[in-house]
């Protein structure tokens, strides 16, 4: 066995990734303070083929070269909008998404019992990474998914987390 070299990959071009047929998920990154996390956000987002990445409240904004280090060019291939206010974000894309907060909540559904429909959009709501998704959008969410976790702390980092959530959506819903 041996490692591969990046251009035996065949991936995308950034031109070809831009026409490419995509996953029908958006992420909402909501005052999120890292800007590691928005980088790796932008990464998944671009590994997945997702649709879009909306940026809110604080979390910052590319170009950062602080971004630039986790994102690894992804900027430049995942499509994004800054909303400064999540609420009238939210109430614009239930329009055609189905929204779903990861939190944990009063009636959250844990994760592995998620059963996507493959013929509607998804915005995957990430909140803050102290204070969560704010009440409001978990309250106006038709889902709120909860990541099973075993240990003595509340969460998982929110890279950990979007990766996770994507992936699980990716599994049930690719016929790869």
């Amino acid at each position: 066995m041996r490692k591969l070299k990046n251009e035996e990959l065949d991936r995308l071009s950034v031109e070809d990734f831009k026409t490419a047929d995509k996953t029908p998920i958006c992420l909402v990154l909501d005052d999120i303070r890292s800007m590691h996390n928005v980088g790796s956000a932008f990464r998944t987002g671009d590994a997945f083929c997702i649709e879009k990445i909306y940026l809110c409240g604080i979390t910052a904004r590319p170009p950062h070269r602080e971004i630039q280090k986790t994102a690894l060019g992804a900027t430049e291939t995942v499509e994004w909008e800054y909303c400064e206010d999540i609420t009238k974000l939210v109430e614009r894309l239930n329009q055609d998404h189905t929204i779903v907060s990861i939190e944990q909540a009063e009636g959250s559904e844990s994760l592995e019992k998620f059963q996507p429909d493959s013929n509607k959009k998804y915005a995957f709501i990430f909140g803050n990474e102290v204070f969560g998704v704010k009440d409001e959008v978990v309250e106006g969410s038709a889902i709120c998914l909860e990541i099973p976790q075993f240990g003595t702390k509340h969460s998982l980092n929110i890279s950990v987390s979007i990766g996770m959530v994507v992936w699980d959506y990716f599994l049930k819903t690719s016929k790869f």
